[in-house]
């Protein structure tokens, strides 16, 4: 079993939850359970993400060679451009969720994602646990990061979003569609985010190798040092198996 945690520079802050009247509360975590089948996994939430348009994996493509690359941009350290050339040079679109601190941080890097023809969805502002926040800090989270990427770059942000560290619950994936967000989880993972403790260009390839799966979507870190080194060999291997790299908005309804 795996569970991520997320990835940002300071922690967050903890609220009080006010009374909700829509849906559980109850903090979920995002596990998944490998097999050696290269199928797709088995997942742990106790809600039916279908009802929120929210997603682990495309569920239509179980006999279909498709990927869709997905990064969560906490903040900015230098590899995030490395990234983005190889997405150019392989011709491949992939997924950027970032947090407003990243836009800021680098809202150049944030134009390119777009003029590349890249998805930029939303990380939230301070990356809180959701399930641990009031409603209306949550929209509040959401709103600004969008409100600040069209200021700042003068792109809207896609309407995708992950949540902070992976947590929600079934309250949060309902305030979530409400706000017209789909959320999307992942269907691959591994630890990435440490940068003082990386597990090296070997290793992520040879996690591809062993945990690919039809309509995978594999979380990666824009801040690991390994995912930089990695990706054009691991987009190579998977061309290679005959897997087409999709962007989020092919991703099909339930």
């Amino acid at each position: 079993m795996l569970g991520l945690a997320g990835c940002q520079k300071e922690e967050a802050q903890v609220e009080t939850t006010k009374v909700i009247s829509q849906g559980s509360n109850t903090k979920e975590g995002w596990w998944l359970k490998r097999n050696k089948e290269h199928q797709q996994p088995e997942f742990s939430q106790n809600v039916d993400l279908s009802k929120y348009d929210a997603y682990s994996v495309d569920t239509k493509a179980k006999n279909k060679k498709v990927m869709y690359l997905t990064f969560d941009c906490g903040y900015e350290n230098g590899f995030t451009p490395k990234i983005l050339d190889v997405l150019k040079k392989e011709k491949v679109p992939a997924a950027f969720f970032v947090t407003k601190p990243f836009i800021r941080e680098d809202p150049e890097l944030v134009k390119r994602m777009k003029k590349e023809g890249h998805v930029v969805g939303n990380h939230t502002v301070h990356h809180k646990s959701m399930p641990t926040v009031s409603d209306r800090d949550n929209k509040q989270e959401l709103i600004d990061c969008a409100e600040y990427c069209k200021k700042t770059t003068g792109y809207d942000m896609d309407m995708f979003m992950r949540p902070p560290m992976g947590e929600y619950s079934e309250h949060t994936l309902a305030l979530t569609k409400k706000l017209g967000y789909k959320t999307i989880f992942w269907s691959m993972a591994y630890v990435d985010f440490n940068v003082n403790s990386q597990p090296g260009k070997d290793y992520v390839v040879q996690h591809f190798e062993e945990n690919y799966h039809n309509g995978a979507i594999p979380l990666m870190h824009n801040v690991s040092q390994s995912n930089a080194e990695a990706l054009e060999t691991v987009i190579r291997n998977m061309k290679a198996k005959g897997f087409e790299f999709r962007s989020l908005k092919k991703l099909p309804d339930y």
